[in-house]
C-alpha cells in the first residue's frame, strides 16, 4: 500500500496569504494533495504541481483526461457544508442522501467528506464510502476506535482518508489495526510538522530488507572493465549504499563514498557500483543492469540495518577500471550457495564486513561481507518462479 498526505488549504484555514504558505510548505515537503474550495484551484497549479482536491456542491467539473483547464480539480469533494459535517441533517434512509446522490453522478464528485460526531456518522460514512473513491473522515476529537471501525468495514473499496492535526496523529491513523488508513488530511501550519508527516508517510512505505553475511572465498584481481559510479541527487548517510552483484539472487552492499581520504575527496551522493553487466536493486523490489541507469531513474538506498529510501539517480558515469572478481558463499537451507560480483580496485570502494567498513582493496578469504540473499529468478528485473543458473 502506497500512503498518502493530504493537506488541508480551504477557507478555514484563513485568508490567501495564510493559505498560500501552508501550500507553499506542503509543496516543499512532497505531499500528495492539497484540499481546497474550488476558486483555490488555478491558484494552487500557479504554486506548484500537485493534486488538488476541491470542495465543491457537486456543481463543479472534475478534471478528466483531455481537460487542461487551471481551474478544474483533480477530485471533488462533497459534504462540507452539507450532510456530511452536520450542516444537513443525514436522512435516516441514506437512499434519500443528497451527498449521496451527487457521488452516484457521473462527472460530479469522487469525494465525500464526514465528520464523525456519533456512530450514525459512521454509518453514514459507510455508505459514502461504497459510492466514493476518496472518503475523507475527521473525529470531532481525535478517537481511534471510530477510526478502527471504519478501516474494518471499508475494505478496499474506497481510499480512506483520516484526519490529523500532527505527524503523531498520522503515524497512528497509518498503523490503526496494523491496516491503518490509506491517507491522512493534516491540518496544521507549522512546516516542520508538515515535513514530519511527510517523513512519517515515507517511513511507512518504506522496505525493510533482511541481510546477512556472506564468507568470501575468493577474492581475485582481473583486467579492466566499464565501471559504474551512481551519483544520486541525495547526500547518503555514513552507514548507507547500495546492493548490487552479478547474481540477481544475491547482491553485495557496497558503501557510499563519504569516508574522508588522504588521495580523494569524499563523494557522499555516489556509489561506485560495478561492472556495466552488474544488477542493482530498485525500489519496488526489482532490480536494474547498471548499464541501464540514467538520469531521474530510481534506485534503491539501504542502510546496514537493511532500512531502505529512495534516491534519483543524478548521473550514471562509466569508466573503464581494473577489477576484483569478489566471491562469496551464503548459508542456505540446502547448505551453501555462490555469489560473486565484480567491484573496482581502488581503496575508496568501501563494503560492510563483520568486522565493519571495509576496502575492497583490503578483502581477505574468510572476511564475512554484508549481502542481501533471495533465492529466486528474475527476468528483466522481476522475480520469476523459474530455473535459471547463473555463474
Amino acid at each position: 500500500m502506497t500512503r498518502q498526505v493530504w493537506l488541508k488549504a480551504d477557507d478555514e484555514v484563513g485568508d490567501w496569504e495564510a493559505r498560500k504558505r501552508r501550500i507553499t510548505a506542503g509543496l516543499e515537503a512532497g505531499v500528495d494533495w492539497v484540499l481546497v474550495d474550488e476558486h483555490d484551484v488555478s491558484r494552487v497549479r500557479d504554486l506548484g504541481v500537485v493534486n488538488v482536491a476541491a470542495f465543491s456542491n457537486g456543481d463543479v467539473h472534475v478534471m478528466d483526461a483531455e481537460a487542461d483547464e487551471d481551474d478544474d480539480a483533480d477530485v471533488a469533494v462533497v459534504g462540507r457544508d452539507g450532510e456530511g459535517d452536520g450542516t444537513m441533517a443525514v436522512p435516516d434512509d441514506f437512499a434519500g442522501s443528497a451527498d449521496l446522490s451527487v457521488l452516484r453522478r457521473e462527472d460530479k464528485a469522487d469525494a465525500g467528506y464526514v465528520r464523525i460526531m456519533d456512530e450514525r456518522y459512521e454509518e453514514f460514512a459507510e455508505a459514502v464510502a461504497a459510492e466514493a473513491e476518496y472518503t475523507v473522515v475527521v473525529g470531532e476529537d481525535w478517537q481511534i476506535i471510530p477510526l478502527e471501525n471504519l478501516i474494518a468495514r471499508i475494505g478496499e473499496e474506497t481510499t480512506l482518508v483520516a484526519g490529523v492535526q500532527s505527524a503523531a496523529e498520522a503515524e497512528t491513523a497509518y498503523e490503526t489495526l496494523e491496516i491503518g488508513a490509506d491517507a491522512v488530511l493534516l491540518d496544521a501550519d507549522d512546516p516542520d510538522e508538515i515535513r514530519e508527516t511527510v517523513a512519517v508517510r515515507d517511513e511507512q512505505d518504506r522496505e525493510q530488507l533482511s541481510l546477512r553475511h556472506a564468507t568470501v572465498t575468493e577474492v581475485e584481481r582481473t583486467g579492466s572493465a566499464d565501471r559504474v559510479c551512481i551519483d544520486t541527487g541525495s547526500l547518503l548517510d555514513h552507514d548507507e549504499g547500495m546492493l548490487v552483484g552479478s547474481m540477481s539472487r544475491g547482491l553485495f552492499f557496497v558503501h557510499a563514498e563519504t569516508a574522508e581520504s588522504p588521495y580523494v575527496a569524499s563523494r557522499p551522493f555516489r556509489v561506485n557500483a560495478g561492472a556495466v553487466h552488474a544488477y542493482v536493486r530498485t525500489p519496488d523490489g526489482g532490480t536494474k543492469y547498471l548499464s541501464e541507469l540514467e538520469a531521474g531513474d530510481e534506485v534503491q538506498v539501504v542502510d546496514t540495518e537493511g532500512r531502505t529510501r529512495e534516491a534519483i539517480v543524478g548521473r550514471a558515469k562509466i569508466e573503464k577500471r581494473p577489477m576484483f572478481r569478489v566471491t562469496a558463499e551464503v548459508e542456505t537451507e540446502d547448505g551453501t550457495d555462490r555469489v560473486g560480483t565484480l567491484l573496482q580496485n581502488a581503496e575508496t570502494i568501501k563494503v560492510a564486513t563483520s568486522e565493519g567498513r571495509k576496502a575492497v582493496t583490503e578483502l581477505e578469504e574468510g572476511d564475512g561481507m554484508l549481502v542481501y540473499y533471495e533465492d529466486t529468478a528474475r527476468h528483466f528485473g522481476e522475480a520469476v518462479d523459474e530455473s535459471i543458473i547463473e555463474k
